[in-house]
C-alpha cells in the first residue's frame, strides 16, 4: 500500500497534459478548497478531480472489483472514500466552483479523443 501515490498518477498527468496543450493553465492539488482537487483552475471557477476506479468505485470493471481478503475492512474503506468524494463535490458546488471527475478509464489510448471533447467542453461552459 505504501506504493500507491495520491498525485502526479499517470491518468492525472494525461488529463493535465491534454488541458495544457489546450491553452490553459492551472494550479495543482487545491489544498484549500474541500476535496483538494488535482486540477484547479481558479479564473475559470473550475476544478478536476482525477480519480482511479478501483479506489473510487467507478461503475467499470475495475472499479467493481474487491480484494478476496479481509472483505470488511475494504468495503468500509470504500464505503468512506465514495462518501468523502461525495461531500467534497457538494462542498466545492456550494462555494460556485464547477466540478469534473475524470475517471482512470477514461484516460485509456483509445478513448483519448473523447476525454479531449468532454474537457474542451467544460472548460468553455
Amino acid at each position: 500500500m505504501r506504493a500507491v501515490k495520491s498525485g502526479d498518477t499517470t491518468p492525472e498527468l494525461i488529463v493535465r497534459r491534454l488541458i495544457h496543450a489546450m491553452g490553459y493553465r492551472y494550479r495543482l492539488h487545491g489544498r484549500d478548497l474541500p476535496g483538494k482537487p488535482d486540477i484547479v483552475l481558479p479564473r475559470l471557477g473550475k476544478a478536476i478531480f482525477v480519480h482511479g476506479c478501483f479506489w473510487h468505485r467507478h461503475a467499470c470493471l475495475a472499479g467493481r472489483s474487491t480484494p478476496a481478503t479481509r472483505i470488511d475492512y475494504w468495503q468500509t474503506k470504500f464505503d468512506r472514500n465514495v462518501a468523502r468524494d461525495r461531500s467534497s463535490l457538494r462542498k466545492l458546488r456550494r462555494l460556485g466552483w464547477s466540478v469534473l471527475v475524470v475517471w482512470e478509464c477514461q484516460t485509456r489510448a483509445a478513448k483519448l479523443e473523447q476525454l479531449r471533447r468532454r474537457l474542451l467542453r467544460f472548460l468553455c461552459d
